[in-house]
């Protein structure tokens, strides 16, 4: 069964509308990126586009966390989930929702500018509205984005939307191997919203992270590609996810609903609070 989420999500938004709000919004000045987004055909998930995805990235840790990364990537050999936590069915969160693993939707509305994404159907608002940081806000792992919309010509209509996301909360990866972010949480992620000029079913984000894992900001470039005529579909991490977290150890529940080691040796769990069988 399909789900079409763009219908809901309008309305939502709709209900936040005065009338004056809604005389004073002139769609024309705004860029057309209506519609369902995806990532080019054939790329992986990878964090930056133009690399393959683990080392291969050559992501700029600092030591500390390159040193983290690496004992990652030996447990994710031996069957462990390492440092990336989608396995726990947690939203993935800035900078990496940006990937688009599952399409998105953009969608303009008077202060606010919502990103949709089918994974998860999670919600991102990017407040345009003119609003400073607010004070003791609550993290999540999308952030708190405000934004701007710049008019580079001109000519009266706005080329390009710069964001600037806080507020963040982890764990959180960059990628499926498990590049990290650091503990802290204090991650700035930087962003630049624009369309090709020669096709308008193009459509870039530069992303910027600031982060204390790195000796630098972290700078990439995703693309993403309109889907004329979309079909939307329900992505619902929890329903079907055989992942099983007792303590700190990970288990799996097999086809027939036995519980699984994920790694040769993994002691059983602790089973205290059962009454076990007498033998």
């Amino acid at each position: 069964m399909t789900h079409r989420v763009s219908a809901g999500l309008i309305a939502l938004a709709a209900l936040a509308l005065t009338a004056a709000d809604a005389q004073a919004f002139d769609e024309s000045r705004y860029p057309e990126w209506y519609g369902q987004w995806t990532r080019p055909r054939g790329l992986g998930n990878q964090w930056d586009p133009t690399r393959p995805g683990g080392r291969a990235q050559q992501a700029p840790l600092t030591p500390e966390y390159q040193a983290i990364y690496e004992a990652n990537l030996v447990d994710q050999s031996e069957g462990g989930q390492g440092t990336d936590p989608l396995y726990r069915c947690v939203p993935p969160g800035m900078p990496r929702q940006m990937t688009v693993v599952f399409p998105m939707e953009i969608i303009i509305m008077p202060g606010t500018t919502y990103i949709a994404f089918e994974q998860g159907n999670v919600l991102r608002r990017i407040y345009t509205d003119g609003r400073d940081w607010p004070q003791n806000r609550e993290p999540s792992f999308a952030g708190y984005s405000i934004g701007r919309w710049i008019d580079e010509d001109g000519d009266g209509r706005y080329d390009a939307l710069e964001v600037e996301t806080r507020g963040l909360k982890g764990r959180r990866a960059y990628e499926p191997s498990g590049i990290p972010l650091h503990r802290d949480n204090q991650t700035v992620i930087k962003e630049r919203f624009y369309s090709d000029k020669t096709d308008k079913d193009v459509l870039f984000d530069e992303i910027t992270t600031i982060d204390n894992a790195l000796t630098r900001p972290w700078a990439v470039l995703k693309r993403f590609i309109r889907v004329h005529s979309p079909i939307w579909y329900e992505n619902n991490c929890p329903e079907g996810n055989n992942h099983l977290v007792i303590g700190k150890e990970n288990y799996v529940l097999s086809a027939d609903g036995r519980l699984m080691p994920t790694r040769k040796n993994q002691a059983p769990p602790d089973l205290s609070y059962f009454n076990r069988a007498q033998k």
